[in-house]
């Protein structure tokens, strides 16, 4: 019965959610946001950014095509003596630091707030390897998981090339997920955009970071520091379930992923 409840449990935990967390094809902006702070850098991209951007391409075009036709030789053919204008250098000075003025408030705000890690619900260690991710839930024994890309030939509808992983990170919704990265090898970078996480691996060095999911689902990443020639084939894959199915998947995995010595003592227990 034991067995049967475990490959029941490991049934859940593999199934899917999909809603809006995968990547598009020709898409052009960011994924959904899956944390309130995507949807605040979204935000400060969309809102603030892009207007400020957009205004300045503008005005240096139209800069550029009054003095084109202005100022050209048919019109001018006595090139003008002015070097200096008062007030145009006041306003080239004074407006570009408005700008950064604007734009430094809400982005130190951000930033705050992606550094600062609150009290955190569960923690996860994750390590860097050429090439997979290891994954350790310290809060809850001693076991760990090693996810390691899906080969084309493995994969089930929908096939995400590059992005399916054979095991997955599994965490509770709305519970604020503390986690470590570092490395065993070389500098890699855990990432995972819908989230606005983005931090990395670095041997002999333990970085944080955290996150809270607002919705359940299944979301992708993908190590974006380049470390090695199978850079492109070491996928994230992180599945958000609710409390109880986290808390079935947390039995599961002390059995499933123990060490070898650990899992034969608690299988003569049993």
């Amino acid at each position: 019965m034991y067995i049967i409840r475990l490959i029941s449990v490991f049934l859940a935990s593999t199934a899917v959610v999909f809603a809006d967390t995968l990547p598009k094809d020709w898409q052009l902006s960011f994924q959904e946001p899956a944390t309130d702070l995507m949807a605040d850098v979204m935000n400060f991209h969309s809102y603030i950014l892009m207007p400020i951007i957009t205004a300045i391409s503008l005005l240096v075009l139209g800069l550029l095509l009054f003095v084109y036709f202005r100022f050209n030789s048919s019109k001018n053919p006595v090139a003008s003596t002015t070097t200096h204008n008062t007030l145009i250098e006041i306003l080239w000075t004074v407006i570009p630091v408005v700008l950064l003025i604007i734009i430094a408030i809400p982005s130190f705000r951000i930033l705050y707030v992606s550094e600062t890690i609150p009290d955190s619900d569960i923690t996860i260690k994750a390590t860097g390897h050429q090439w997979y991710w290891t994954y350790e839930y310290p809060d809850y024994g001693d076991f760990a998981i090693d996810a390691n890309m899906l080969d084309d030939s493995e994969l089930s509808d929908p096939k995400l090339r590059l992005l399916e992983t054979d095991t997955q990170v599994v965490v509770p919704v709305n519970k604020v997920v503390k986690l470590l990265i570092t490395s065993n090898d070389v500098l890699h970078s855990w990432t995972i955009p819908a989230f606005a996480v983005k931090m990395d691996a670095v041997p002999g060095r333990i970085n944080d970071t955290w996150f809270k999911v607002n919705n359940e689902g299944v979301y992708y990443g993908q190590c974006s520091e380049l470390c090695g020639p199978r850079h492109a084939f070491m996928p994230i894959n992180v599945k958000v379930v609710s409390q109880e199915e986290f808390d079935e998947w947390i039995e599961y995995a002390k059995v499933e992923y123990a060490s070898v010595d650990k899992k034969q003592i608690k299988l003569a227990a049993r």
